[in-house]
């Protein structure tokens, strides 16, 4: 269920997109993470911090490509989301020596020290190379081709969480029983 409610805006905005044009999917998209949005809360009672950075990016960018009738404000966001998490993660470590996600997920894992340095470091890498690669088609392809990038670019993220599973699981503790 979750994966459905977490995947469900990006779907409808591709179904949007081949079925009429990036200013409908655009709406489509905005409106589907508000009912995301809601959902979550109805089910969590609270949203994270990621959430409502993406629900105000995909907002903001989505209202500029409406009222100025240009996709390129769409099509950057992923950038500037992707960009601003590596920033973040990378000022929290380097500069107020603060690992973000030990801080988000000790709680949930308990993993040595190098460990949660080491997987902080790959989200820094993971999210500059995934902002690079979408201002990279964003700039110098087709809005079709930027569409299809979205769509089957999925792989990228699917293959950095399943490699970060397997590189935390082998440093879990196994649990006697």
């Amino acid at each position: 269920m979750k994966l459905l409610i977490d995947f469900f805006p990006l779907l409808l905005f591709f179904g949007a997109y081949k079925f009429y044009d990036i200013y409908v999917a655009t709406g489509v998209l905005m409106a589907a993470t508000v009912l995301q949005m809601v959902l979550i809360y109805a089910i969590d009672r609270k949203l994270q911090t990621m959430h409502k950075v993406t629900l105000l990016l995909i907002l903001v960018f989505g209202a500029l490509t409406l009222f100025l009738q240009d996709e390129r404000f769409i099509k950057w966001k992923p950038t500037v989301l992707y960009g601003a998490m590596a920033l973040a993660l990378a000022l929290a470590l380097w500069i107020w020596r603060k690992n973000f996600l030990q801080i988000l997920l000790g709680s949930q894992l308990e993993l040595p020290g190098g460990v949660w340095l080491r997987l902080n470091l790959a989200w820094i890498a993971y999210c500059a190379f995934m902002a690079a690669l979408n201002g990279y088609v964003a700039a110098f392809y087709s809005t079709e081709t930027w569409v299809n990038f979205k769509l089957w670019g999925y792989v990228f993220p699917l293959v950095f969480i399943i490699g970060q599973g397997l590189y935390i699981a082998r440093h879990l503790k196994s649990d006697p029983t």
